[in-house]
């Protein structure tokens, strides 16, 4: 139950800081997605900056320029205001170059994007690469249209610049690494574009800040989704190659639906494993799914050529999530209690993931003897004598199946119990010697 209050609360700040962050018009490079790394950098502490400019090739793709929208609008044969960035800055189909023209109605329908199955949506347009500009509205509004001539108006400034990723790294007590990546590209759709980087922050935030440093090596990166990751990849994905256990994508985690764990392309990886360890003793609903190429930067860093043992964690099926890349993924779909559940689930994955070693008893035959090394209870009865059941047990669990080749997470699915719950038996074990830690980890 203090667990779940403790949740609540961090949700509420979390929702806060969703808030803050809600407004700007964020894209793949400038200074709104420079400002979104700034506010996050506030909440976590120093955040190294790896910059790649406009025209720089990565691997396939070429480093775009960067995009700064100031105010685009319509105005109709009347003189009214049919569009206006300042409702909503998806209005402009992000990377427009800018322009000031006046078209007919026939002219304008070819730079028009809306949704005609959800008339009242305005949807989510990008032209990165290539040379083009367009305004997304409403279908009701489109329909409504009448014959006249039209004047845009797009002021953005799009030239050489940069794309920045952000990563917060916190050393561990040995050189294997854990990834943890989300991006913060999109403009102002909540659940899809915040809800993963205000958890990812918060968990670096925490992480940071223990008294003791973690035994594993933590990165924790916000990139501009693709390219970002790709970029990223060409500067230290040989390290992620030699060095990364496991890592997971966080993205669209806001909402109050079930959460669906989708596994990286090796299928059967430690992070899947932990992933789908951790959300079964979270006690939620949760639902795993295949790796699957077109969704998001898990693609990018389980390509063939680097194949990392990279998972996505989210709450929603973007083909099935009618809300996704569109005006109506607002803030009333993403909850403080979403949000306090998703960091907890976070965190037990670095839980399982902490304690997830490989040990070996050091007795070569039979059961060692607990009663004399005071691991064995003397006394029945009681809640007191309850918890020395379950000491035992775990104890029992751990001498039987730490023989060196498993690690303690097998073990702990073996006797039904979260791999986190097992760390004091381990250390009570440890202590009296009987048990050893093995190395090797992948």
């Amino acid at each position: 139950m203090a667990e779940r209050l403790s949740a609540a609360a961090d949700g509420v700040a979390l929702h806060e800081l969703v808030v803050e962050l809600f407004p700007l018009a964020r894209s793949i490079a400038g200074p709104d997605f420079r400002r979104t790394l700034a506010v996050l950098e506030r909440e976590a502490g120093p955040m190294l900056r790896h910059a790649f400019s406009t025209g720089e090739q990565v691997f396939d793709w070429t480093v775009p320029p960067e995009w700064e929208l100031r105010r685009a609008w319509i105005r109709g044969p009347g003189g009214e205001t049919v569009v206006d960035s300042r409702d909503t800055n998806l209005h402009v189909v992000s990377h427009s170059r800018p322009v000031h023209a006046h078209l007919s109605l026939d002219e304008l329908q070819g730079h028009l994007h809306s949704l005609p199955a959800q008339p009242d949506a305005v949807p989510y347009r990008t032209s990165y690469y290539e040379d083009a500009w367009g305004f997304c509205l409403a279908d009701r509004v489109r329909r409504g249209l009448l014959d006249g001539t039209y004047e845009v108006m797009v002021d953005a400034a799009l030239g050489p610049g940069r794309v920045e990723v952000g990563e917060i790294v916190v050393p561990g007590t040995t050189d294997r690494e854990v990834l943890f990546s989300t991006y913060c590209c999109h403009p102002s759709m909540a659940n899809n574009e915040l809800s993963g980087p205000v958890v990812v922050v918060r968990l670096a935030r925490e992480l940071a800040q223990r008294p003791r440093p973690p035994r594993l090596t933590y990165r924790f990166v916000f990139v501009p989704e693709t390219i970002g990751a790709i970029a990223y990849l060409s500067r230290v994905g040989e390290r992620l190659r030699e060095r990364l256990v496991a890592g997971y994508v966080i993205t669209c985690v806001g909402t109050p639906f079930p959460f669906r764990y989708r596994s990286s392309r090796r299928g059967a990886s430690l992070a899947d494993r932990v992933a789908e360890h951790a959300l079964v003793h979270l006690g939620a609903p949760w639902e795993r799914l295949d790796f699957y190429p077109p969704r998001s930067d898990e693609r990018q860093y389980c390509s063939p050529g680097f194949d990392l043992p990279v998972g996505c964690l989210s709450r929603v099926d973007f083909d099935r999530w009618p809300e996704y890349h569109t005006s109506l993924d607002d803030l009333a779909h993403v909850t403080p209690e979403a949000l306090g559940e998703s960091l907890r689930a976070c965190r037990r994955l670095i839980d399982a993931l902490e304690v997830n070693e490989r040990f070996a008893v050091t007795v070569a035959h039979g059961e060692p003897q607990l009663g004399r090394r005071g691991l064995y209870p003397t006394l029945g009865g009681g809640m007191h004598a309850a918890r020395q059941r379950d000491q035992l047990r775990d104890q029992m669990f751990l001498l039987n199946f730490c023989d060196g080749r498993p690690d303690l997470l097998a073990a702990a699915e073996r006797c039904a119990r979260p791999v986190w719950e097992l760390a004091p038996a381990v250390a009570s074990l440890r202590h009296h010697g009987l048990l050893r830690r093995v190395d090797a980890e992948r």
